[in-house]
């Protein structure tokens, strides 16, 4: 694991010797607030773009602004780019010349796995970072500090049992971004009590965010993980789990003729020979 306290990201961060990375996680795991921790630990000149709405103009303008002497002492700077996977071979190549000669120190976000969406020069002058989902305890713990401290909801006085809170941490499955909107909305549309509280119960929290997320691309490693599970789980002989990934698919729209007429029969020899239970849905 490159990152965590005392490993290689933390100690490149705090002795601001930061090479190019590429960022590669779910949504809300993080990213974006990682790159505003290092623009706010770095001597060097910070520059964020977003792949989306950006182009080779822009790159080209934070190259000159990196060279003039009179702007930019250091002559280097980092530049973030989120969603970098959004960028074409072009807008990509234009970067290679100054991430090699050490001009530009690129950090780039994106949720799609880099190795099949980023160019393969830059990658290999980067260091991938994996990104896990959060846990759900690390995000228990985040809305735990946004009720409590002044620069999240602390001037709030919100009432909310700790049950509640771990509810809205498991529905965000990962994504603290979307446990974070959830209590906001729950916090400003939620009118204060006569003992001068917002009391925020599991209905107000229910009616304030998602349902439960499933992270599930179509055409990712998620879309091909799950089918993957799927045909394992029927030559495993797994009724349920082969049931759930079945689910899983259905429910993200994904046709689900991915399987061989092999695996069909094993699975239904299986469950003739002593799972009947799962016979006629497997059939």
């Amino acid at each position: 694991m490159y990152y965590g306290k005392d490993k290689i990201l933390y100690r490149t961060i705090k002795a601001d010797r930061l090479s190019s990375i590429i960022l590669f996680g779910p949504p809300g795991c993080g990213k974006t607030s990682l790159a505003r921790v290092i623009s706010e630990t770095t001597k060097y000149k910070f520059y964020k773009i977003n792949a989306v709405t950006a182009g080779v103009a822009d790159i080209k303008r934070v190259i000159e602004e990196t060279k003039n002497f009179m702007l930019n002492p250091s002559g280097k700077s980092i530049l973030f780019i989120d969603e970098i996977h959004r960028f074409n071979k072009l807008q990509q190549d234009a970067l290679l010349p100054f991430v090699e000669n050490g001009t530009i120190i690129l950090i780039g976000a994106t949720t799609e796995n880099p190795y099949f969406e980023v160019n393969k020069a830059l990658i290999s002058r980067s260091m991938v970072i994996k990104l896990e989902p959060l846990t759900e305890e690390n995000v228990y713990q985040i809305l735990k500090n946004a009720i409590e401290r002044k620069d999240g909801l602390g001037e709030y006085n919100i009432k909310i049992e700790e049950a509640t809170l771990r509810k809205l941490a498991s529905i965000a499955n990962g994504d603290v971004r979307t446990a974070l909107n959830g209590l906001e909305v729950a916090t400003l549309t939620t009118n204060m009590d006569e003992d001068g509280f917002i009391h925020l119960t599991d209905e107000v929290i229910k009616n304030s965010v998602q349902n439960r997320k499933a992270i599930f691309d179509k055409n990712g490693d998620s879309h091909y993980d799950n089918i993957s599970a799927f045909i394992k789980s029927m030559r495993g002989y797994d009724p349920d789990a082969t049931v759930f990934y079945l689910a899983r698919a259905i429910n993200r729209w994904r046709r689900s003729n991915v399987f061989s007429k092999k695996n069909c029969n094993m699975c239904i020899r299986r469950c003739r020979n002593g799972k009947s239970e799962c016979f006629s849905c497997c059939k």
